[in-house]
């Protein structure tokens, strides 16, 4: 029984600590309901009003604020975030001394990922960079779950960079970046989710080898150049073997063609070079020596 009870006890246990976890990792929920500000907050707010009826000329120019059309701006009154949704574009009104609020561009923005040395899976040490294009999605999240939401998604694009590399082949990194930039995308989008940044896309700019690797992958393209090289030689004397063959079974069925062949030949020989002085021999005497045989 006791045994029992300690295992129902633990169970409990591993399941509170597992719901306190979530809930302290889980982000903002928008939450469109007013939250109370408590008989303080509105005394201060009433002050607020009051101050700025009664010195109207010159609050108007502090009241009245004005956001561009890819800008959103985050109201925190007295410390709150104001109606869980973002402001603007355009003019919106603020209460001094009680209203805060901080400007978020929604444009893409692009960083440039640092150079990093990464060891691959068959343990070869690369130098890897690329460019993130990242924007902000919501602005209550960026401002409310980060402290920097763009130094937070650069840091994590580095780490992201050589978690992904590191479990590739050096092959798979030289041929495959559209892959890898997919994969590290989809893994930075959704860990700056909870942040309010939408990754748009990765890419891989350079892949840096060492010198001696280099050496080593030329002298290898080299040889298998070399190789192909000489079995085409190969293949083109073997051609060329079987082509005289097949004339000289063509000749030896006509004995003048044979006589032909060596006109032709004294021919070209008087043509290209003029100063050789050529002897020509008659087939007739060579005839004797063959039939001998």
């Amino acid at each position: 029984m006791n045994t029992v009870d300690n295992m129902s006890n633990s169970k409990i246990d591993r399941q509170k600590m597992d719901r306190s976890q979530s809930e302290s990792t889980r982000p903002i929920i928008h939450d469109d309901n007013p939250r109370s500000l408590g008989f303080c907050g509105w005394f201060f707010i009433f002050l607020s009003i009051i101050f700025t009826v009664s010195l109207l000329p010159i609050t108007i120019f502090m009241c009245i604020k004005i956001v561009k059309e890819y800008e959103r701006a985050v109201i925190f009154r007295l410390g709150r975030i104001m109606d869980r949704k973002p402001k603007g574009p355009g003019m919106f009104f603020v209460l001094p001394c009680t209203d805060s609020f901080t400007k978020v561009d929604l444009r893409t923005k692009s960083f440039d990922i640092p150079p990093q040395e990464i060891l691959t899976k068959d343990s070869v040490t690369v130098c890897v960079d690329g460019v993130v294009y990242f924007r902000v999605s919501d602005p209550i999240l960026s401002v409310a779950n980060v402290t920097n939401a763009d130094m937070s998604t650069r840091l994590l694009a580095q780490t992201t960079l050589r978690n992904v590399l590191g479990t590739k082949n050096l092959s798979e990194v030289l041929s495959d970046r559209e892959g890898i930039s997919h994969s590290m995308q989809v893994s930075l989008d959704e860990a700056t989710h909870p942040w309010g940044i939408s990754v748009e896309r990765v890419e891989i700019k350079d892949v840096k080898l060492p010198q001696q690797l280099q050496r080593a992958m030329a002298a290898e393209a080299e040889a298998s150049r070399e190789a192909r090289a000489k079995v085409i030689a190969a293949e083109g004397e073997m051609n060329a073997s079987r082509a005289l063959k097949e004339a000289s079974m063509v000749i030896a069925e006509s004995p003048s063609a044979l006589q032909l062949r060596y006109l032709q030949t004294l021919n070209t020989i008087a043509a290209e070079k003029n100063s050789t002085i050529v002897f020509p021999l008659p087939i007739d005497i060579l005839q004797n020596f063959m039939n001998r045989k």
